[in-house]
């Protein structure tokens, strides 16, 4: 593995807020604060063992404002794009005599009154899901270019969407703090074909916090973090198979800490989070499943995932990346101390070869992995396998996610609080064993003429057995972020100011989980493969990062 901070001028030093790969070649698209789509080729150069390059192909430039999303179709024969002022634009493949490629406007989407933030296709490509600023989502008929459903009841931005890839559900998250699940209800027929209809079935907002005193009743906290949240997104994913969905910005609220956290909803259970990974210094922003499904490697006992096989995905906050796979509790990755500015999103190329990264300080990050350095790509059996290989959880006695106390039997397993700038890790216990958090050791990233950047790490005590787990972040040695001159205008976001209501009359509560308690006693150690980072040139003009105007509002769930 290999990768780091690509030194080209992406965007004419405006933030980059957005990036994908094309299904089926290498081709990078990458969005940004200046108008403009470009369209790169990656490639690798195995015999100096070098970064990888982005090469610039192409420039797609009729968006008249900053694009925030943008994402190709499965197909690969279409590309969606998401800007400002509420814009859509579908880009069609053309092949020109030559041999080269032309992307052109197939169709403009303006049904949006204010920014769009995220967008997904549907699996088959023929619909596509939109989130925007005006507090809503909208399913549009990719080929007639018209609006199929609209999709409302948020109270503030809608800043995530997620389609699931068997099309029975679709998920958005918002800075109303809910997170709302529609599922497909068709309504009779047209053209013999079921008319779409998705009605929302779950509202996610507020889970039951379990007391250790008993003589306490139960608080109930909010799962997601506020309006105040200082990013644009919160991109949410669902694994390749559609059997679980992870949900970015959560929180776990204890007191008066409040933890940093993603969780994750297993498709038999969506109106509650079945797992909760562990917590990070900075809110987590987006998630992004590796498109490959890898074969199992059965060297990993505490994993939290009963699949047939492995899914790989990577999520980050603000300055850090973690990869995690389904086979083992622990990030099988982590990068830290990347960028100076926040990370926008994640892309992973289709033969999971690359992985990328955006970010506000205009530059992007790309992660090479070695073949098969992640695994034997899986080959799945059937349609079954993909729709009953489900989040299972390893435990026979239900865990309530926000207290994290499991039990085994006689013995019980109760994880403290946790405080802010933590790593809370999923329970990898020996037997009969108390597991304990302590604070996060913080590393920096040295820099000769700023501040330094402080990197999430995490390390696990595990009671008698005095077993532990370290995943310890990159240390690197990085040159000041680029400075521009230009000022690039702010922009304004309008609140609607409103009161979040739960839809589900029951409180929310966190689902159980399994875990396997091995008898080994020994000493484990967990560390990250380490990269070296090569940091963003310095440079005279000075970049201006956009932040929204936002007015507070306070959620209410009713019981």
């Amino acid at each position: 593995m290999r990768g780091g901070t690509v030194q080209i001028n992406w965007h004419d030093l405006q933030p980059v807020l957005t990036l994908d790969f094309h299904p089926v070649s290498r081709r990078l698209a990458t969005g940004g604060g200046d108008h403009d789509i470009k369209i790169w080729a990656i490639a690798s150069d195995d015999l100096d063992k070098k970064l990888p390059t982005a090469s610039y192909l192409s420039s797609l430039s009729s968006h008249s404002s900053a694009v925030n999303v943008l994402r190709f179709s499965p197909s690969g024969e279409n590309l969606a794009s998401g800007s400002d002022g509420g814009g859509i634009i579908l880009w069609k493949l053309h092949i020109n005599d030559d041999g080269s490629e032309a992307w052109k406007v197939h169709k403009s989407l303006l049904f949006h009154r204010k920014d769009v933030l995220d967008l997904q296709w549907s699996s088959d490509g023929s619909f596509l899901v939109s989130a925007s600023v005006d507090n809503s989502c909208i399913i549009w008929d990719a080929n007639k270019g018209a609006v199929q459903q609209m999709l409302e009841g948020h109270l503030h931005y809608v800043q995530g969407v997620a389609w699931d890839p068997l099309g029975q559900y679709i998920a958005s998250l918002s800075s109303d703090r809910t997170c709302k699940i529609y599922a497909n209800k068709p309504q009779g027929k047209s053209k013999n074909m079921e008319k779409m209809n998705f009605v929302c079935q779950h509202t996610l907002v507020k889970a039951e916090l379990q007391s250790h005193d008993d003589s306490k009743p139960t608080v109930k906290t909010h799962l997601f973090h506020d309006e105040t949240l200082p990013s644009f997104f919160r991109r949410l994913a669902w694994s390749p198979d559609g059997s679980f969905l992870v949900l970015p910005a959560g929180q776990c609220k204890y007191s008066s800490e409040v933890v940093n956290t993603a969780y994750i909803m297993s498709r038999r259970d969506l109106s509650r989070p079945a797992i909760q990974l562990p917590g990070a210094s900075k809110a987590i922003v987006a998630v992004r499943f590796c498109p490959v499904l890898f074969s199992l490697r059965g060297s990993q006992s505490e994993g939290l995932f009963k699949l047939p096989y492995r899914a790989v995905f990577a999520v980050a906050t603000f300055n850090s990346l973690y990869v995690y796979d389904t086979e083992s509790a622990a990030p099988i990755l982590i990068h830290a101390g990347l960028h100076y500015a926040a990370i926008t999103d994640i892309a992973w190329s289709s033969d999971a070869k690359y992985l990328a990264l955006s970010s506000r300080d205009g530059y992007c990050t790309i992660i090479e992995f070695e073949n098969e350095e992640l695994g034997q790509p899986h080959i799945v059996s059937g349609k079954k396998e993909v729709t009953e290989a489900n989040v299972t959880c390893r435990n026979t006695k239900p865990l309530t996610v926000d207290s994290m106390e499991v039990d085994f039997g006689t013995s019980e397993v109760k994880m403290s609080a946790c405080p802010t700038d933590t790593m809370t890790t999923p329970p990898v216990l020996a037997k009969n064993s108390t597991l304990g958090i302590k604070e996060a050791t913080e590393r920096t990233a040295t820099c000769g003429h700023a501040e330094p950047l402080k990197a999430d790490s995490m390390e696990v005590d595990v009671g008698a057995s005095k077993a532990k787990m370290e995943a310890n972040p990159v240390s690197v040695e990085v040159t000041p972020p680029p400075v521009s001159a230009k000022k690039s205008a702010s922009r304004v976001k309008e609140v609607t100011e409103g009161t979040a209501t739960c839809e589900d009359a029951k409180p929310l509560k966190a689902d159980s989980m399994e875990v396997d308690v091995g008898a080994s006693k020994a000493k484990t150690e967990a560390n990250p493969a380490s990269v070296e980072v090569t940091p963003p040139p310095v440079s005279t003009k000075k970049s201006a990062s956009s932040k929204p105007t936002k007015k507070r509002i306070t959620p209410i769930a009713i019981n």
